[in-house]
């Protein structure tokens, strides 16, 4: 899976951060030159299959209460949400626990020029995808990238 031309971290934005704290800019999916996904709050028929049916982003209590992230939720954080944030501290060194913490903290737009930080190659300054050990611009190791200032994972 090929990408165009690299991407810069001010092409993170507010509406790539899905209701769960996934930062949809970084991923490889939104990331990709064919067919690239809009990210968890596009519509937009390219996106991955285990996006248009995630749990999360249509879950009841999201939907009914017009909430925008799940720390709006009483029940933050859900079963699902713990288990997405396990699976992406064990195999990307990011937490979507941390994530919604962070926006809840900080607000949305600190969060996002946080990322934009965060997610530069520390060679060559493009976009780090979450989902690649390597800087897909450069192909240098993004594992000083990956995951900077995430507090409860280690190295």
């Amino acid at each position: 899976m090929g990408i165009g031309a690299p991407t810069g971290p001010d092409r993170l934005a507010p509406d790539l951060i899905a209701p769960c704290g996934m930062d949809c800019g970084v991923c490889i999916a939104h990331l990709r030159d064919r067919n690239p996904c809009v990210g968890c709050n596009g519509e937009d028929s390219s996106k991955p299959h285990h996006c248009t049916v995630c749990r999360m982003k249509h879950c009841d209590e999201l939907t009914s209460h017009g909430h925008s992230f799940c720390f709006e939720c009483p029940r933050f954080p859900c079963p699902q949400l713990r288990n997405l944030d396990k699976r992406y501290r064990s195999k990307y060194r990011m937490s979507m626990l941390e994530n919604l913490e962070e926006v809840r903290r900080i607000g949305l737009e600190q969060f996002v020029e946080s990322e934009r930080i965060r997610w530069a190659c520390d060679h060559c300054g493009a976009l780090v995808s979450v989902h690649r050990k390597v800087c897909l611009a450069c192909g240098e190791s993004a594992e000083s990238s990956r995951g900077a200032g995430l507090t409860g994972v280690s190295s």
